[in-house]
């Protein structure tokens, strides 16, 4: 089945029963295309089709005259009967008119994804056919139909009609006669009332109910302890109260318990749980249950993902969970737990004291651990290397001591290369946030990390160190350490962080460390360094912060400077022969020296008034030459451009920036500064002036911006050309009048000439999200943005939305990308796996869209929302799990009558920017929803012609 909704505390976290799949199987087993259909049939599909307002070309297809059975989305069977209509993401607008019901044989009815409105007719679940029953991601709307008591039992086993807009409550009555009902999904509307209470007494083999955000309130029923077979039980999001009943563990096929987000209380009844042993999801994080965590619980030997975060549950943690030997998600934070640890595994910032415990070697499968920020005592275990999956290893802020273990050196993950492959995927969903802010992402390369700061270890860094060649972060910082930096820390070539600040170490700082190429933070402050700094390779990216503390050092940019020949604390024997030798050298060397430089003075001064005399006597001077010149410094326009566009020369865009004065400069970002180029005929231009030292090649750059300038659609900045002057790149772009969306939304005054009104916010989401569904699905390769944020959708004088910058992290040397994070994205709208060191990925683009459709909702700025501890997303994420969604909108657009639009959107946003890469939907969807919002025209919203496959890159 599949996964309906992507919420922030994970009610879909992950669907155990492929009941749907099973379903859809039989049914596809049983159909065979045939060659002809009954008039009935076909003129109960034409009635269906008469009532759409929008049928998105299907009448082409269901032409009278033709056998139905050959229809587009119908199936019949080898008796000429209709046994299928799927008409999934067509794009249909309108109402699903009764006719349906008419297909006696009709047994898997599928139109999800539509924009179909109304209410679901009461003859299709009263069909005596139907068998699947999905309507889902509809604007289907109004209370669910109450069935006659007469009705006999319906066939109906699996219905879907989540994320719609139905509303009412779930009467006994709908669901009297649905006793073969398997699964029912009906979360993401606005239902209310009390949960179905009999529904298993009614249909025996239920084995899923979904009711993720609605509205349910009151308690949960005992009644559904009954359902014998129930194996998914998912209402997290919804306003239920009071405790959990005994009578629900009597459900013993349970696999997944999932009721996040409600105002639940009491205690765990560990003899109830117990009775659920096939348990393999329990989520009850952010409710308000008390007491300590049952030592039954060990006994869930099949148990993975345990969720009681953001509870108020206390008293120690019990050594059972050593027992649960299949775990892979453990998430207690926010809870007043306690005591000595024991048997414990991965919990962090719980004050829990003891030793890392040896029952830890018995879980083969770990593959991270936290236990940071604790009160741990002792030393590393030897056993840690027999973990062989284990790579990511945070230890960090507690009091171990000892040396740092030579089988630290010996962890398996972190000697060699391993991918996704040889990773359980599930570890990627744990609720963990790295530190975002590194800014270099090293492709295909997961977390790998060892972090021992801030406890008493003693002795030396191992020179054994330098195997681990996957590590991306090392953090020895703030112990005792002593002895010299090993020179195999260089053999770590692609480490992102060594922080080794606050110890005790001596010598110098490695000079092949410059070899480092990733390195993008470094720390030696307050050790015992001495001698130079090196200033090649990253070095010279690294502030004098990274050096405090350290007296012996010196540097060009440190407070002591090494001098010309020796080093600033080199011995004074030591110092005049190196002095001797200088002179000789000079003596020698020092005519030729002077030779040159007459001789270069010489030829810059004839090259000047050579200069001089070509612009006293030809005003063109560096664009003198056309654009079909070969010149170095032509201008290269795009067969795409128009106007006089296409004729222009270098000379022209220097004129008509006032030779790129400040007084021109519209935007800055890490690719360089863009000025604004006001050409004679009144037209203007945006010229981007890429950083000089950044670029590829010329060769490669030609390519590389060739093959973007294919990339044409109505929402993205049209690129026109380009030009390459020496050390100096130019791209050439549209100047779109009203800047911004960064501008119009947090850049304005009070004006109410510049406020943004809730209309043109929704065509803007709606512009962006096409133009990045085109860099997406049409080009060829897909185009990874990297940097979507307000400031890089831009608007023309009608708020026609464009996406500016895609593409242009393929234009920059590689070893470059260190210089700024916007090359990765930009604070606030980066990824959380971002930060643990993942390739810029599609699914990364869909957050950082995410963040921009909470801004045009919300009016504030990504990051310092409230306070400067918490960012946008997490904000709005809080207030939509507390019912508050409406305290998130920008108050001016409250009262406007539209906030169920804005709520819908909201929606949206909290899905694109789930923390778990999979669970956001692709842009395609994305642009599905935002057009379903207002119920508008249907947009073109890749190309001309759908079947287009663009070579962008």
């Amino acid at each position: 089945m599949q996964s309906l909704h992507f919420p922030y505390k994970k009610c879909s976290r992950r669907l155990p029963i492929p009941f749907l799949g099973l379903a859809l199987l039989l049914l596809i087993s049983m159909a065979t295309p045939t060659s002809s259909c009954t008039e009935q049939e076909k003129a109960s599909l034409l009635q269906f089709l008469a009532g759409l307002s929008n049928d998105a070309g299907l009448a082409k297809s269901w032409q009278g005259g033709t056998d139905c059975c050959k229809w587009e989305g119908v199936t019949c069977n080898r008796n000429r009967t209709v046994i299928e209509v799927s008409l999934a993401s067509r794009g249909l607008e309108g109402r699903i008119t009764p006719s349906l019901s008419n297909l006696t044989g009709l047994q898997h009815l599928n139109l999800s994804y539509n924009l179909l409105s109304g209410g679901l007719p009461r003859e299709l679940l009263s069909s005596s056919s139907i068998v699947i029953l999905d309507v889902s991601f509809n604007q289907l709307n109004g209370e669910l139909h109450k069935l006659p008591s007469s009705t006999p039992g319906q066939p109906l086993q699996v219905i879907n009609i989540s994320s719609n807009m139905f509303t009412g409550q779930f009467t006994s009555t709908t669901w009297k006669a649905m006793e073969n009902l398997v699964a029912l999904n009906a979360s993401n509307n606005s239902f209310t009332g009390q949960m179905p209470t009999h529904i298993c007494n009614i249909s025996p083999s239920f084995a899923v109910l979904d009711l993720c955000y609605n509205q349910f309130s009151g308690t949960v029923p005992p009644g559904l302890g009954n359902c014998s077979m129930l194996r998914v039980l998912k209402a997290g999001h919804n306003n239920l109260t009071g405790t959990l009943p005994d009578e629900l563990f009597n459900a013993t096929s349970l696999e997944y318990l999932s009721f996040p987000n409600n105002n639940l209380q009491g205690v765990l009844d560990g003899t109830r749980i117990i009775n659920v042993r096939n348990l393999s999801t329990l989520d009850l994080g952010g409710n308000n249950f008390i007491g300590d965590i049952p030592d039954y619980i060990g006994q869930l030997k099949g148990l993975e993902e345990l969720h009681l975060d953001y509870n108020n549950m206390s008293g120690e943690l019990p050594s059972s969970l050593g027992s649960c030997a299949n775990l892979i998600t453990i998430d207690l934070k926010n809870n007043n737990f306690s005591g000595e640890l024991t048997k414990v595994l991965s919990i962090s910032e719980c004050s829990l004291l003891g030793k890392i415990p040896h029952w830890l070697s018995k879980l083969r499968n770990l593959e991270m651990l936290f236990l940071h920020s604790n009160q741990l005592t002792g030393t590393i275990p030897d056993w840690i290397s027999s973990l062989n999956f284990l790579f990511y290893v945070d230890i960090s802020n507690n009091n171990l001591t000892g040396e740092i273990p030579t089988a630290l050196t010996d962890m398996p993950m972190l000697k060699s290369e391993k991918t996704a492959a040889s990773l359980d995927p599930r570890v990627f969903q744990l609720p963990i946030y790295v530190d975002t802010s590194f800014q270099y992402r090293k492709a295909n390369a997961f977390q790998k990390v060892l972090n021992l700061g801030n406890n008493n270890f003693i002795g030396v860094i191992p020179p054994e160190i330098g195997l681990l060649k996957e590590l991306l972060l090392l953090n020895l910082s703030f112990n005792t350490l002593h002895g010299d930096i090993p020179q195999s820390i260089c053999n770590l070539t692609n480490l992102l962080v060594l922080d080794l600040s606050s110890n005790h170490l001596t010598g110098r700082i490695p000079t092949m460390l410059n070899n480092l190429h990733f390195l993008s933070k470094f720390n030696v402050s307050f050790n015992d360094l001495e001698g130079p700094v090196p200033t090649t390779g990253q070095f010279s990216t690294f502030t004098n912060a990274s050096f405090d503390g350290n007296p012996k050092l010196c540097g060009p940019t440190l407070v002591h400077h090494c001098n010309s020949v020796g080093e600033h604390f080199t011995s004074k024997k030591q110092h005049n022969k190196k002095l001797m030798f200088v002179l000789a050298f000079a003596i020698i060397f020092g005519g030729i020296a002077i030779l040159f430089l007459l001789v270069r003075l010489l030829v810059l001064f004839r090259g000047t008034s050579f200069r001089t005399k070509n612009r006293s006597t030809d005003d063109n001077d560096i664009g003198a030459l056309s654009f079909n010149s070969n010149s170095e410094h032509s201008l290269v326009m795009m067969p795409g451009s128009k106007g006089n566009e296409n004729k222009l020369t270098l000379t022209d865009i220097v004129k008509a920036t006032n030779n790129f004065g400040k007084e021109n400069i519209i935007g800055c970002g890490g690719y360089g500064l863009v000025f604004k180029a006001e050409l004679p005929d009144g037209s203007k231009l945006a010229i981007k002036k890429l950083n000089s030292e950044m670029c590829l090649m010329e060769r490669e750059f030609t390519a590389e911006v060739e093959a973007l300038s294919m990339a044409q659609h109505e929402n993205l900045v049209p690129l026109w050309g380009y030009c390459i002057y020496g050390n100096s790149s130019f791209l050439i772009y549209s100047f779109l009048e009203n800047g911004s969306l960064d501008d119009w939304l947090h850049n304005r005054d009070d004006n109410p000439g510049t406020f943004l009104d809730w209309p043109v916010r929704l065509k803007i989401a709606q512009g962006a999200s096409r133009g990045l569904s085109y860099i997406h699905d049409v080009c060829k390769p897909h185009i990874v943005h990297r940097d979507i944020k307000s400031s890089n959708i831009l608007l023309d004088k009608e708020f026609k939305a464009y996406v500016a910058d895609f593409g242009l992290s393929r234009l920059i040397l590689p070893n470059k990308t260190h210089v700024t994070t916007e090359l990765v994205g930009t604070l606030g709208y980066i990824p959380p796996e971002y930060g643990q060191g993942w390739v810029a990925t599609l699914k990364g683009d869909i957050y950082s869209f995410g963040v921009v459709l909470l801004e045009l909702l919300t009016g504030r700025r990504p990051v310092s929302v409230l306070s400067t501890s918490q960012e946008l997303v997490p904000w709005v994420l809080e207030m939509r799990s507390q019912g508050k969604q409406i305290e998130v909108l920008d108050p001016a657009l409250r009262g406007t009558g539209q906030e169920e639009q804005m709520l819908k959107m909201l929606e949206v946003a909290c899905k694109c920017v789930n923390h778990i890469p999979s669970k956001r939907p692709p842009v395609m969807e994305v642009v599905s929803y935002l057009e379903s919002i207002d119920g508008g025209l249907q947009h073109k919203s890749l190309s001309t012609n759908d079947n287009i496959v663009v070579q962008c890159i």
